[in-house]
């Protein structure tokens, strides 16, 4: 019944893609009209930024935080997560910068020339990092400074051990009812995605869909640079029989390619790497914690993205900046899985921060399904890899374990 309801909306989003650049592009004036549609969509999916956050980091880290009782492999996962998942910003970052897909769209930028005219000082973007009020950051959209809070209070949370369990259950519900509220906001995707597409074609002419285009190709060719240049080798590293695990998760993948959601491949995927050696203790930690921590697809194409918009709004960020952005985005990225389409609130987010326009966030929904099927795939792949990794660190991988028939 998910899968269905997916693939409706999916449908729906082209369908309303579709009437855009048709309105757009027969009839401009009326296409440029329809902007506050746009960014009726846009503000609700801001609405849902701040509290998504909070909860699912707070879960992420106060549901799992007893690094007594995982020891060992917890800081090896943590560390292993942060290095794929960086390399995966950078691969991305460094994409976007040689193949500009977003030079040329010229969307309209309101604030972002304070950005490159007032360079910030490193203890300036320090400081203001750290938030006085969390109500003040929600509000002001100060991404960053959630993540921070939420992160703190997820740590002071696991500290009460037993006394934790009525906010940790208030959290997971508020994750939950933030899940429903987004899948809710999505049902106005089309008439957003519709309206951003016909304000842009109407706007700027029909050659901004070559741009969208060459982001595709971008991303798909970021995505095979990681797995060739990255997973590979982390697999020649390791050990891990590449032929076999190649086998192992190919169903998993395929589950998560057609439905894009990692959670509808999750039970499949424990199922394959118990089958390829991995333990369950092992398997039942890494791959539903990794879902939080170590999103390598969505990585990829959140910093492909950033940079996107703001080649679009025709604003050079510096190279400080775009460090700056990909830092962020190592944070933020964190606790948004298993949700079509979440990373879009990510990427709201973050442009936010950077005073980016968010027209070009209802414009990437758009060609979303088309690179969310690979982005997915690749979330699924890396965190089975990660599990194989983690086993062979900790000396658990069983080598000579034979595959159960399906």
């Amino acid at each position: 019944m998910a899968k269905k309801k997916n693939n409706r909306l999916t449908l729906y989003i082209f369908i309303g893609m579709g009437l855009g650049l048709l309105i757009g592009a027969v009839f401009p004036h009326v296409g440029a009209q329809l902007r506050p549609l746009s960014l009726i969509f846009i503000r609700l999916i801001k609405s849902i930024i701040a509290p998504l956050i909070f909860a699912t980091i707070v879960v992420g880290i106060a549901g799992h935080s007893d690094l007594k009782a995982v020891g060992r492999m917890g800081l090896r996962a943590l560390i292993y997560w942060e290095i794929v998942t960086t390399l995966a910003l950078f691969i991305g970052l460094g994409f976007v910068n040689v193949i500009k897909p977003g030079v040329g769209v010229e969307l309209k930028a309101t604030d972002v020339a304070q950005l490159a005219a007032k360079p910030q000082k490193f203890m300036d973007v320090l400081v203001h990092i750290f938030p006085q009020s969390f109500f003040q950051a929600a509000a002001e959209g100060e991404v960053l400074q959630v993540v921070i809070f939420s992160i703190l209070f997820a740590f002071a949370l696991s500290m009460l051990h037993h006394k934790k369990k009525v906010l940790l259950e208030f959290c997971e519900t508020l994750a939950e009812t933030m899940f429903k509220f987004t899948s809710i906001v999505m049902r106005f995707a089309p008439v957003g995605v519709g309206a951003a597409i016909a304000v842009a074609v109407g706007s700027k002419g029909i050659s901004v869909l070559v741009n969208l285009g060459l982001l595709i190709l971008a991303f798909y060719g970021c995505a095979l640079f990681f797995v060739v240049f990255i997973l590979i080798p982390v697999m020649l590293i390791f050990k891990i029989p590449v032929k076999k695990f190649i086998l192992a998760v190919k169903e998993p993948a395929l589950i998560a390619f057609s439905t894009t959601s990692s959670e509808a491949a999750l039970p499949k995927a424990m199922q394959s790497m118990e089958n390829f050696g991995v333990p369950r203790e092992i398997v039942a930690f890494i791959l539903p914690t990794g879902y939080s921590f170590n999103l390598d697809g969505t990585c990829l194409y959140l910093s492909l993205a950033s940079v996107f918009i703001a080649q679009a709004a025709g604003i050079h960020l510096t190279f400080g900046h775009q460090i700056i952005m990909v830092l962020t985005l190592m944070l933020t990225s964190k606790g948004v899985a298993g949700v079509p389409r979440a990373s879009l609130v990510i990427l709201a987010g973050t442009v936010a921060q950077f005073n980016l326009p968010l027209e070009g966030v209802a414009i990437l929904l758009g060609i979303d399904e088309l690179v969310d099927m690979v982005r997915t795939m690749i979330n699924v792949v890396g965190n089975c890899l990660a599990s194989a990794v983690i086993a062979r660190w900790e000396g658990k991988l069983v080598d000579d374990y034979v595959p159960k028939e399906a």
